[in-house]
């Protein structure tokens, strides 16, 4: 009875919270969606430990640290004066400073970056690097732009950034839509208006001015060496296996890489307008040569594969046969109707290599199954760990080779797993890595809240 009247008090406080944040924020659809997920998968934390409720960390960590957001007018190269709009959520930072990356995209809004956010502060402490959790961007659109037009923009947007960031406040990055191009102009114009060099302000530097061999990979290499990991747990192997990846940008790129390395056979991938299935294993670095073009698409695939099929829609990517499943390149891209076509096919292991990228129906579906699903939260984490490690050669003023970090980066992602499976079985949840991955990073920033007191 007891037990019960304890299970029945934990969810009347997290249906209270949610019922709070609705009211609060009643359109912020990707932020509802993200946290709904957390509160469900971290319930058997709360059952074991009511001081999380007394304390009321979950109202404590849904609700950010602060939102900032700011105009951000430019010119483009006909001499008009455009205006988008700029943000940065600093979430929380009990762990470290607030740390996470920048998204330019017409798609970015409060509750977009909200999510991100929000997800960012679990993703880094899964990493037990001393980082917080941020997340920013803007609802502007590089592509198609001209350099200059993105220096001009890039240069407006630090303008009022700086004043919120620094090397031991809050550290951005790169994320859909901010590649070295964008960082490098950011970055100059915050040495600028700073008036000092301070490397470590940034991640996904150049590397001639502070940045990481091997942050451009990280993201992508991390998501393989997870994905490995838990399928070697589970007597499974990229080698022999037929992957379908969505997406075709830098973690999609560098994900495929890793995985033919590995001996895996990679037979899509996609962009916005549609994917491209190649039967005989896609060829990278034909992919690579379309996307370093900038204008040109995945269609342009089949002018130099003959043999390969284009389709214009992007999301039937799932519809392709595939033992490993990897959804690198957006939110909810996967839903529960591509979840049951991958399910029919006899997939045996999905990981998401971009943010977000699965609906809860379509989770719900692999884990009733027995698919081996590993969240985004623990398998897009390559990125920050590698960026902690280029604040680390910042700090020190060392460079350390490619190899050196990429074997850290193994290490980082063992780990994560390894903190994942063993949360899961602590709190009678074994193999489900969601509940996992959300309980080992809720407990480690909420006992931190809770040694720093009511700040």
């Amino acid at each position: 009875m007891l037990i019960q009247e304890k299970k029945n008090s934990v969810t009347q406080y997290i249906d209270d919270t949610f019922d709070t944040i609705m009211a609060r924020d009643p359109h912020q659809t990707e932020f509802h969606q993200a946290i709904k997920l957390f509160f469900r998968s971290i319930t058997p934390i709360l059952d074991q430990n009511p001081i999380y409720i007394e304390k009321n960390m979950l109202g404590q960590l849904t609700e950010a640290d602060r939102i900032i957001s700011f105009r951000v007018p430019w010119i483009d190269d006909n001499g008009s004066v455009q205006v988008n709009r700029g943000y940065r959520v600093q979430f929380n930072n009990a762990l470290g400073p607030y740390k996470g990356g920048m998204r330019f995209h017409p798609s970015v809004t409060t509750s977009v970056v909200k999510f991100l956010g929000f997800n960012q502060i679990f993703k880094n402490a899964l990493t037990k690097q001393p980082l917080g959790g941020a997340k920013g961007g803007a609802d502007f659109d590089p592509k198609g732009k001209s350099d200059h037009e993105v220096m001009r923009f890039c240069q407006s947007f630090m303008n009022e950034l700086h004043r919120h960031i620094g090397p031991d406040i809050d550290i951005p990055a790169g994320d859909i839509g901010v590649g070295a191009r964008e960082i490098g102009y950011l970055f100059g114009q915050y040495k600028k208006l700073s008036g000092a060099f301070h490397a470590g302000v940034m991640t996904g530097k150049g590397q001639t001015y502070g940045g990481s061999l091997g942050r451009t990979e990280a993201t992508g290499y991390g998501t393989i060496y997870f994905t490995e990991e838990m399928l070697r747990e589970n007597g499974l192997s990229f080698a022999g296996s037929t992957v379908v990846i969505s997406g075709s940008g830098n973690v999609s790129i560098h994900a495929m890489e890793k995985a033919v390395e590995l001996g895996a056979k990679v037979v899509a991938c996609s962009d916005s307008d549609g994917y491209i299935y190649d039967e005989n294993g896609v060829d990278l670095q034909t992919i690579r040569e379309l996307k370093d073009k900038g204008d040109e698409r995945i269609s342009d695939y089949v002018l130099f594969h003959p043999s390969a099929q284009y389709n214009d829609t992007c999301a039937d990517i799932w519809s392709i046969p595939c033992d490993i499943a990897l959804p690198c390149a957006t939110e909810n891209e996967l839903d529960g109707q591509a979840a049951s076509t991958l399910i029919g096919n006899g997939v045996k292991a999905i990981a998401e290599g971009a943010n977000m990228p699965s609906t809860q129906e379509a989770i719900d579906l692999f884990l009733e199954q027995g698919i081996l699903f590993a969240p985004a939260k623990a398998v897009n984490a390559g990125g920050v760990a590698v960026s902690a490690l280029e604040m680390a050669q910042n700090s020190s003023r060392m460079t350390w080779t490619f190899d050196e970090v990429d074997d850290k980066l193994k290490e980082i992602m063992k780990d994560i797993y390894q903190s994942c499976t063993e949360a899961a079985s602590a709190y009678a949840h074994p193999n489900n890595l969601v509940v996992g991955a959300n309980i080992a990073g809720f407990k480690r920033v909420a006992d931190a809240m809770i040694a720093q007191g009511i700040v």
